[in-house]
């Protein structure tokens, strides 16, 4: 800054130190926007465009109104802002990202098993554990084996009682059979 910007205001080092001191507000400037873009545009920059019917346009630049004269569609153009809106682009400097809760583990029993027993069952050596279930499985084939012997028995046993049944059914309509004769009508 020049000395006789110094003297000017006294003490006070820029402008913005002197509308301070004296409480005076910046001047706000009037911002439009884009209408295809989405852009801010500062006084004195822009174009404007007035249709017949008597709406008002506002484009940053020759870019943007010829795009929208050719009536592309904003959220298809990368370089928009509704295309970055659309697109979630840079939204992540504005918003924290939500922290995932990890999930706590704890033991609890289970319908048919109380926690003691599973516990138990997790501390148990491999090799018990192996020779359980082999001797589980052998008793369950013992008694899978032992359940087709008694179906086939039954079904041997029912299968003659139904064949002599038959029998004596065979034997009682030969009899009741009238004899054929050979004589034709």
């Amino acid at each position: 800054l020049s000395s006789g910007i110094n003297a000017e205001y006294g003490e006070f080092q820029t402008f913005q130190h002197y509308f301070k001191q004296i409480n005076l507000s910046v001047m706000s400037l009037k911002l439009d926007l884009c209408n295809f873009s989405g852009y801010k545009i500062y006084p004195s920059r822009g174009i404007r465009l007035a249709r017949t019917d008597g709406k008002i346009y506002n484009f940053v630049s020759k870019k943007c109104r010829n795009s929208y004269l050719m009536k592309k569609n904003p959220r298809k153009i990368s370089w928009t802002v509704l295309y970055r809106r659309k697109m979630k682009k840079g939204t992540e400097a504005d918003v924290a990202k939500k922290r995932t809760r990890k999930a706590v583990k704890f033991q609890r029993s289970i319908q048919g098993a109380t926690l003691e027993h599973i516990l138990a069952k997790r501390n148990q050596k491999p090799e018990v554990r192996k020779a359980q279930r082999e001797q589980l499985i052998r008793s369950q084939k013992e008694k899978s084996k032992a359940k087709k012997e008694a179906k086939v028995a039954k079904k041997k046993t029912d299968t003659k009682a139904v064949r002599a049944g038959q029998k004596k059914i065979n034997k009682g309509n030969t009899k009741s059979k009238p004899a054929r004769s050979n004589v034709m009508m």
